[in-house]
C-alpha cells in the first residue's frame, strides 16, 4: 500500500515530504494533515535486495513503532510501512513500496513491532540500471480517524515520515558460467576454461554482459572441500572470460566474482575435469 501516494491524493497531490508540520499546529486545517505523535526505530532489511528481469522480489523488514496514548494503531484505517528510496529523501530519484502496509503488534502501551515487505516488479518498469546501489531506508504512519478515506477533512487526518533509518544494496541480478577443457586431459598440460559474467538490465529485461570486472578461478582438488585462487581475470567488453592454466589434478575449476555494490557476488558451479 502506497500510502504516501495515497494520502497525497487526498491532499490535492501535495508533496508529502514537504508536510513537515510543527507540533504546535497539531489540528491543523482542512487541507493539511496533523503530525502524527510517533515515530520509527531499530529497522531491520536485508544488507542487499538482488533483482532480476522478470520475478517480483519481496525484501522483509521490520522496525519499532512508538506513539503516542492518543493514537490507535489497532483501527482499521490505521497504517503503517517502511520504504525505499533513492538518493536525497526531500528531492528523491525513485521509491519502492511494499504491496501492503506493515503488520504492527503492540508491545506495550505505546510501542510495537511492524513487519512487512518491499514488493519490487522489475518486468513492470520498477527499476532503471542506474539506480543499482544504495537505497535509504524510510518509515511511514497515517491515521484517518474514521474519515472517509476518499473525501476527508484533513485537519483530522494524522500523518508522520521519518527518512534515515537505514540503507540497503538494490542490485541487479548476476549470472556466471564456466567451461574447463579438454576434458580429459593429461597430466601437466594445458587446460583452457571460458566463461561469461552477466547481470540485469532492468530497462530491456534481458541479460548482458558485465565489462571489465576482475574474476578469480579457482580450483576444488577432488576429495577436498575448499577452493583457491589460481589467478584473476578481466571480462571484456561483452563480460567474456578465456584464460589457460596447468592440469596437475582431478577435480572441479569456476570463475567467482565477488560483486560491486550495484552487482551481487556469483559463483558459478564447479566444471569436473579428469586428469590422466
Amino acid at each position: 500500500m502506497r500510502i504516501r501516494a495515497t494520502v497525497a491524493a487526498v491532499s490535492g497531490a501535495l508533496a508529502l515530504s514537504a508536510l513537515a508540520v510543527p507540533a504546535a499546529h497539531a489540528t491543523g486545517d482542512s487541507g493539511t494533515p496533523y503530525t502524527l505523535n510517533v515515530s520509527f526505530s531499530n529497522v531491520t532489511i536485508a544488507k542487499a535486495i538482488k533483482v532480476g528481469t522478470t520475478n517480483m522480489v519481496s525484501a522483509s523488514y521490520s522496525y519499532t513503532l512508538t506513539h503516542g496514548a492518543d493514537v490507535d494503531i489497532t483501527a482499521k484505517d490505521f497504517y503503517s510501512d517502511a520504504f525505499l528510496y533513492k538518493g536525497s529523501y526531500d528531492t528523491a530519484t525513485a521509491e519502492l513500496y511494499g504491496d501492503n502496509p506493515a503488520t504492527c503488534t503492540a508491545t506495550s502501551a505505546t510501542t510495537a513491532t511492524c513487519k512487512g515487505t518491499v514488493d519490487i516488479y522489475p518486468a513492470d518498469g520498477d527499476l532503471k540500471n542506474a539506480w543499482a546501489g544504495s537505497w535509504g531506508v524510510a518509515a511511514e504512519a497515517v491515521a484517518f480517524n474514521g474519515q472517509d478515506q476518499n473525501n476527508p477533512d484533513l485537519s483530522k487526518v494524522g500523518y508522520k515520515d521519518q527518512s534515515g533509518l537505514g540503507s540497503t544494496l538494490v542490485q541487479r541480478y548476476s549470472k556466471l558460467t564456466v567451461n574447463a577443457g579438454p576434458e580429459p586431459v593429461g597430466k601437466g598440460k594445458t587446460l583452457t576454461v571460458t566463461g561469461k559474467l552477466t547481470r540485469a538490465n532492468w530497462e530491456d529485461h534481458q541479460y548482458h554482459g558485465y565489462s571489465g570486472q576482475p574474476v578469480a578461478l579457482q580450483f576444488k582438488k577432488a576429495g577436498t572441500t575448499t577452493y583457491t585462487t589460481v589467478k584473476t581475470v578481466n571480462t571484456d567488453s561483452y563480460g567474456n572470460l578465456k584464460t589457460t592454466t596447468t592440469a596437475n589434478y582431478d577435480g572441479y575449476w569456476r570463475f567467482s566474482f565477488a560483486g560491486t555494490s550495484t552487482t551481487p557476488a556469483v559463483s558459478a558451479a564447479g566444471d569436473y575435469v579428469d586428469v590422466q
